[in-house]
């Protein structure tokens, strides 16, 4: 065997030497990554302009490739967030952001850039928020730089540690009524609890295998989205469009790259789960809450805000309303993408079940902002996380599912196990 060979590369490992200028890496090197874009969502904007000007810097370093999308504060219902929103319009004009996209301009900042072409697969990126690992779905490293995103946009980029990997292959296929949100909460939960003793922090998880390659986008960013939370550095998959077409000369991981680890998943053996209030991580199996009322249902946020998820959610209400005691809240993911349904019937489908729309952005899912909960109200949502007064007040519960289960809790008015409605799903 000619031991002078060099190992392939994971397609993460691809990413950050052509990022960083190299031919190649591997895990634990460092290295200085030059993104294609940086981007900061509206509610760091304006802390990162104080840091940076109190160390005297009045500019930015590459303001051609920074985005700024307000997807947070849409709903303005204190002055102060008015004020903010005012300091960042500000901002971006002082700093010469190249891409801004205010209130009704743009959508959610984990999914709106995909959308609008601004990120594509195989590209290499910062952002502030460690939800931009849903860019993973379509092949595209995003790394979080959390309180170090004033060092980017000074520098133009942030040392790096290069990751390990964890491989987790997917074969056979979901059962009726369960959904990729499900597999992210069911993984979370087995990762943490040292299920599949395997290491998980800081590795960077990348699906493949015979459902994969197929799989669609928005089931991809489910997965993606749901495995942030437990603090893995990121999550890829194979390349894809956003429209799910194949990629020409994409970048991908050699045959013989090396992985830390790796897992096989059997999709079959999954059944319906919530994540219990507290975290994504606390998943159980659904049966474990059925029968738990609800007083509020919300659809949305950057996991579970693509087309596919509200077509879905749709397909479940036609003919049904709503419980009288659940207010159920619609948040698509983009503007473009609450256009969409309104173009196609599908918003009228929701307002006629008795839901109500809020504008494209994070919904409640940030601090309850539009549609907050009550001291001892129940919730059930596809928000990103369900953590003690992420949805208003401290004293509510608040359970994480996939849009199918959401939607069949909405109707019953109670968390509901969706294969047992009838319905197909």
């Amino acid at each position: 065997m000619n031991r002078s060979r060099k190992m392939g590369m994971t397609i993460s490992e691809k990413l950050l030497a052509q990022a960083s200028g190299r031919d190649r890496v591997k895990p634990g090197e460092i290295v200085s990554p030059i993104p294609e874009l940086v981007i900061v969502h509206d509610g760091y904007l304006e802390t990162a302009y104080e840091q940076l000007k109190e160390i005297g810097y009045r500019s930015i370093a590459n303001p051609e490739r920074v985005m700024v999308v307000t997807d947070h504060n849409v709903i303005q219902v204190t002055p102060r967030a008015v004020e903010r929103s005012r300091a960042n319009r500000r901002i971006a004009a002082e700093w010469k952001v190249g891409h801004f996209f205010d209130v009704g301009r743009g959508g959610h900042g984990h999914i709106f850039p995909m959308e609008a072409g601004f990120v594509r697969p195989g590209m290499f990126l910062f952002s502030y928020d460690m939800h931009c690992t849903n860019f993973g779905a379509i092949g595209a490293f995003a790394l979080r730089a959390g309180p170090d995103i004033p060092v980017v946009l000074a520098t133009g980029t942030l040392w790096t540690i290069v990751p390990e990997t964890l491989r987790i292959e997917l074969v056979g296929r979901y059962r009726p009524g369960v959904h990729a949100r499900d597999l992210g909460f069911r993984l979370s939960s087995d990762l943490t609890s040292g299920r599949h003793g395997v290491e998980f922090d800081h590795r960077v998880v990348e699906f493949g295998g015979e459902q994969v390659e197929a799989m669609p986008v928005a089931e991809r960013i489910a997965l993606c989205n749901t495995l942030t939370e437990i603090g893995v550095n990121n999550v890829m998959f194979p390349p894809m469009s956003i429209d799910g077409k194949r990629v020409a000369r994409p970048v991908a991981s050699d045959p013989d790259a090396h992985y830390e680890s790796r897992l096989t998943l059997d999709l079959e053996q999954l059944v319906p789960q919530v994540a219990l209030p507290g975290g994504p991580d606390r998943a159980a199996d659904i049966g474990d809450a059925a029968g738990t009322p609800v007083d509020q249902a919300f659809l949305g946020s950057c996991g579970s805000g693509m087309y596919e998820d509200f077509k879905l959610a749709a397909k479940l209400l036609r003919g049904r309303k709503i419980a009288p005691n659940v207010r159920f809240f619609v948040v698509p993911g983009t503007v473009s993408i609450a256009k969409r349904l309104a173009d196609e019937g599908i918003a009228q489908q929701f307002l006629d079940a008795g839901a109500m729309f809020l504008p494209a952005g994070c919904g409640p899912c940030t601090g309850g902002i539009g549609a907050p909960l009550g001291p001892g109200e129940v919730s059930i949502s596809t928000a990103a996380t369900n953590g003690v007064g992420r949805m208003g007040s401290k004293e509510a519960r608040c359970y994480l599912a996939s849009p199918i289960t959401v939607t069949e809790s909405a109707i019953a008015g109670h968390i509901v196990d969706p294969r047992t409605t009838g319905k197909p799903h």
